[in-house]
């Protein structure tokens, strides 16, 4: 039996900046003090949907901003890559989610990211209680394995992230990894046939724990998917400057935007 999804996949980008989010506080570089809002940046996040199910990746501190913008009313599950602030810190506001759905919302996590659940954010693995006041989450502590969750498989493809054991999602022909900075043969075998990746593009400038433009670009080719659009941006890159430099093939990526790639032999839309 296969253990890859075959069906359509809708991608909508909730967020594509770094840490310190687009504008940066106190700058007035061109990104900062631009009027195009594909310039403004809330920190990294994204939903896949597919075979009826959402998913959510992460939950920055900008999740309620982006949830309300996007008009996101229900989250199936939560996929995690890593505990870095700019991921995490927004699990509160997963409350709404549990109590519009009035259940416990599942999420998916490595080791690391699992311990951090356990030790910084223990209130939202109990029971609920009549008011639905904190979030209730499921955790489930996985590895590298394919799982399914609503019929959906699922694919974690392991990353490092400097010296952090983290991970990418792989939903059918698309494949979301966020601070990158090295991976390993055997994942780079796991994204062949990609229609669509959404890779890491922090900054011109080498950085130990994320993919500069020019590593992106190189890793994106090595890919070889048929459509590459950057994410997880610092300020340092304007949209447009940096749209002119990258190959065919690749796009700059921006809050709201939204693709679709209709199987894993269609195009991106």
């Amino acid at each position: 039996m296969s253990t890859r999804w075959a069906g359509p996949v809708d991608v909508l980008l909730l967020g594509v900046g770094s840490s310190g989010g687009s504008p940066a506080l106190g700058c007035a570089c061109p990104t900062c003090t631009s009027g195009d809002p594909r310039n403004v940046r809330t920190r990294a996040s994204a939903l896949l949907r597919a075979g009826g199910q959402t998913f959510l990746i992460d939950t920055g501190p900008d999740l309620r901003q982006q949830v309300l913008r996007e008009q996101i009313l229900h989250v199936d599950a939560v996929l995690y890559t890593h505990p870095h602030a700019d991921h995490l810190n927004g699990i509160d506001d997963l409350r709404a989610f549990c109590w519009l759905q009035k259940a416990a919302l599942p999420v998916y996590a490595n080791r690391l990211m699992a311990t951090h659940l356990r030790e910084r954010f223990p209130y939202t693995l109990l029971q609920p209680n009549d008011f639905w006041d904190k979030p209730v989450l499921t955790l489930h502590e996985i590895e590298s394995e394919p799982l399914q969750h609503g019929g959906v498989w699922l694919e974690p493809i392991p990353l490092l992230h400097g010296k952090w054991p983290i991970l990418g999602w792989r939903l059918g022909g698309v494949a979301y990894l966020t601070d990158v900075s090295a991976i390993s043969a055997e994942s780079l075998q796991r994204l062949q046939g990609l229609e669509l990746l959404l890779l890491d593009c922090l900054r011109d400038k080498p950085h130990p724990t994320h993919l500069s433009v020019e590593e992106a670009i190189a890793l994106a080719t090595r890919i070889g998917a048929k459509h590459t659009v950057m994410i997880h941006m610092t300020h340092e890159l304007e949209y447009h400057a940096l749209s002119a430099r990258l190959p065919a093939g690749m796009s700059v990526g921006y809050d709201g935007l939204k693709l679709q790639i209709n199987g894993a032999s269609d195009e991106p839309t």
